[in-house]
């Protein structure tokens, strides 16, 4: 796959951490189909959550725009066969198409075109394959604003208690989109999608492709 990255390695201990997006970690991992061969991580950053996933699955195959991120996932990742990370933009670089038994994604679809990139999810699932996402969003109602606000203190506390950080160099990006505008475009595009609001200011999409 072009993209591949195979240059130096820095020096990196693989040391786990918890930040309001690895809080989501435990219900992707339970969305893992049984005998799972193929899975996707997109916008996999520094491999954390398909390290995870290679403990589900097969083989896992994570892809970034940044290549420190991907540098550190494949530090991270060495001596690990069934891993593998590409350095590319997953909108435009070469991945096999209908192929992969679990697609999912934690706050990146809203770095790109999220409907052109929640229909090449769709696309790059096998029939029967499972898709998660899990993605940030604005507030534009005044719903979305009491929640957030209701929210805020038990999302202070929680990073407090748990010490919240991520990796040095993750690129971020504000949303564009509301709650209400990803519910909408979500079940236009994944009919029968499952979309939950979540506490630490996320959203998640959960769909299974109709099998043939």
């Amino acid at each position: 796959m072009t993209g591949l990255y195979d240059g130096p390695m820095r020096r990196s201990a693989a040391e786990p951490y918890w930040n309001t997006n690895v809080a989501r970690h435990p219900g992707i991992l339970r969305a893992v189909p049984e005998g799972c061969g193929e899975a996707l991580d997109v916008g996999c950053g520094d491999g954390l959550l398909a390290r995870k996933l290679a403990e589900r699955a097969k083989h896992v195959t994570g892809i970034d725009k940044s290549p420190d991120m991907i540098a550190c996932a494949c530090e991270s990742a060495a001596g690990h066969p069934q891993l593998t990370f590409v350095e590319g933009d997953f909108l435009t670089a070469e991945l096999p198409g209908a192929a992969y038994d679990f697609v999912c994604s934690v706050t990146t679809i809203h770095h790109m075109d999220f409907e052109a990139a929640l229909v090449r999810m769709r696309e790059l699932l096998r029939p029967g394959g499972m898709l998660v996402v899990v993605g940030l969003a604005c507030e534009a109602s005044v719903t979305e604003w009491a929640m957030l606000i209701a929210a805020a203190p038990i999302v202070r506390i929680a990073k407090v208690l748990r010490r919240a950080r991520g990796p040095q160099g993750m690129p971020v990006t504000d949303p564009q989109m509301s709650y209400g505008q990803v519910r909408t475009a979500a079940r236009r595009l994944l009919p029968g999608v499952r979309y939950r609001r979540h506490v630490l200011r996320r959203y998640s999409l959960t769909w299974e492709k109709p099998a043939r």
